[in-house]
């Protein structure tokens, strides 16, 4: 028998033994663990959506951020989001194009992704550790930092998704049907 013709023979045999343990299996399940409910997931279910969907409650502005920043961001984005240790998260005016390098004027389609980035991956030594008023605030500073907004301009659930990010034509829209 060629070394083909017995490979495949082998193949068909393990196929066979498993599929007859496999009929054998206990239909009873050894009771590990137990099922997840919304209480247990809605810790977890914090996805912000470009639309807006998603958003909780709550408000900031550029002067409630600041101080924010600068306790908790600026150690590694640097005073004023100039760069540190993590990238720069502004670069001054916005630019239509690449060109300005990737800060969050220029490299972010939609301004609800800002908060949803920082409100499950900031800080980097303890995600998810900021209050939605703090990413609020931080949001709004940042965007403030790239002359998105002004200082005491008021963003929330309403108004972060109506903020349009300069670069926004340039990227392919994941979920056009919810813009």
């Amino acid at each position: 028998m060629s070394t083909r013709k017995l490979a495949g023979a082998a193949s068909i045999a393990l196929f066979a033994s498993v599929g007859v343990f496999a009929a054998e299996a206990p239909s009873v399940r050894p009771n590990l663990g137990q099922p997840i409910t919304p209480a247990d997931l809605a810790p977890w279910d914090i996805s912000v959506m470009p639309d807006g969907t998603g958003l909780p409650a709550g408000n900031g502005t550029a002067v409630q951020g600041a101080p924010i920043f600068a306790q908790k961001c600026a150690a590694c984005h640097g005073e004023n989001g100039k760069g540190g240790e993590a990238a720069m998260v502004t670069a001054g005016p916005p630019r239509a194009t690449l060109d300005g390098g990737k800060t969050i004027a220029n490299f972010w389609p939609y301004a609800t992704t800002v908060f949803d980035f920082i409100r499950r991956a900031m800080p980097a030594n303890a995600p998810k550790s900021l209050t939605d008023q703090e990413v609020y605030a931080l949001t709004a500073y940042l965007l403030s930092l790239n002359k998105l907004i002004g200082e005491t301009d008021v963003i929330d659930a309403q108004t972060l998704p109506k903020i349009k990010m300069p670069n926004a034509d340039n990227f392919i829209i994941r979920f056009p049907e919810r813009i």
